[in-house]
Parts: C-alpha cells; sequence; structure tokens
C-alpha cells in the first residue's frame, strides 16, 4: 500500500498512554486508561460511516499577511504563510515539511505523496492511522471546502495522547500530480484561542504553475 495512506495523520514523537480494550457486562466495548478513567467506543464505530459531507457555500482565501510561498518539491502544490509567525523545518518523508508558531505550541505539518487519490480515500487513511495512535478518536467536524479555488476536505479531530487531549485541524487535496495533507495540532485547551492562526496557514494552500 502506498506510503500516505499508512501515513494519515502524524502524531510526533509523543508516546501514548497505555490504553485496553474492554466488554462490560451489557456488551459495550469501552476504552479503560491508566488513570482509572474510561471511555465508550460508540463514537468510533461512526468514524467510517457513510454520512453525506456538507458543503461549505464561503470560499476560503489565503490571508493577506501570508507572504511567503513554499513550494512542495513533489507536487505542483504550495502553501502561503507568514514568516514572521510560522518557522518551517524539512520533515522526514513522506512529512515533506513542518510547522511551528513562534511562541505557541501550535505545530504543523506538510504531508505529500505523487499519487492521486481521492478526497474519502485520503479521509478513511488519515482517520485510521489517527485512531491507531488515539484510541478514543472523535471525528469533530468535517466539510468540503473552497480554498483559493481548490476543492479540499477539512476535518477537525480530537484524541488523547499521553493522557493529554489534542485537536487536529487539516485541510485534504488531491490533484493529477498528487495529494496533499495539511495539517495543524495544539492541545485542547489551546485550540480555541490558536484556531484562526492554524486556519490562516490551512488556507494558504494553493496549486502553482511550475
Amino acid at each position: 500500500m502506498l506510503k500516505s495512506l499508512f501515513i494519515g495523520l502524524s502524531f510526533t514523537a509523543i508516546t501514548l498512554t497505555a490504553q485496553i480494550k474492554a466488554i462490560t457486562e451489557n456488551g459495550d466495548e469501552v476504552m479503560l486508561y491508566e488513570n482509572g478513567t474510561w471511555k465508550s467506543q460508540a463514537k468510533n464505530s461512526q468514524l467510517f460511516g457513510t454520512t453525506e459531507i456538507p458543503q461549505n457555500s464561503v470560499p476560503f482565501k489565503k490571508d493577506v499577511n501570508s507572504t511567503f510561498l513554499l513550494k512542495s518539491k513533489v507536487v505542483n502544490v504550495g502553501v502561503w504563510l507568514n514568516p514572521t509567525k510560522w518557522t518551517i523545518s524539512k520533515g522526514n518523508e513522506p512529512q515533506e515539511y513542518k510547522f511551528t508558531l513562534k511562541g505557541e505550541s501550535v505545530y504543523g505539518m506538510m504531508i505529500t505523496e505523487k499519487v492521486e487519490f481521492p478526497l474519502e480515500t485520503l479521509k478513511r487513511a488519515a482517520l485510521t492511522n489517527a485512531q491507531n495512535a488515539s484510541a478514543d478518536l472523535e471525528l469533530v467536524r468535517e466539510e468540503y471546502r473552497t480554498v483559493n479555488g481548490l476543492k479540499v476536505l477539512m476535518m477537525q479531530l480530537e484524541g488523547t495522547l499521553q493522557g493529554i487531549k489534542f485537536d487536529f485541524y487539516g485541510y485534504y487535496y488531491s490533484t493529477s500530480q498528487g495529494s496533499v495533507q495539511l495539517i495543524t495540532w495544539t492541545v485542547k485547551d489551546l485550540y480555541s484561542s490558536q484556531q484562526s492562526e492554524m486556519e490562516k496557514l490551512l488556507n494558504g494552500i494553493v496549486v502553482f504553475s511550475n
């Protein structure tokens, strides 16, 4: 299977809290944590449901302060970003680039693949990988968006790693030249205050001419 189907979302180098699946006396599947808490797995079973994904009718555009275009070397897709706010570093394949919001615990990455996939396939790959890393994963929100003229899938995910709740906010895009996953994340407690900056980075996704 191609590498993007295995990677999906990356949860950096954070190790997972021990989690054990169990069945209650009523036959319900739950996840047990080291701290004695538990969570029903009912929501997880809905991750791969067949509910139609809505289309957001509002067009999204790059932020006026996103003045630097970071171009992928794999596909003809780039990201406009604000260089005064974001630092850029090279990632480990297939993470082409990694991002850090200066002075904040907010991170991002750009995963690129020289293969075109349906957006639904990218969604399933991302959810599968994320669920493997966080057993209590929840799909908080999803919709199709038009961003700088491109149709992307937006997903917001929430999951627990090392006993800490994280929120992941990402765009998924595919073209005849390849596929892109542009993902940002932070701890849940910071998500509301940092969502705007995360979205500004995501809204920088664009196709460029070689």
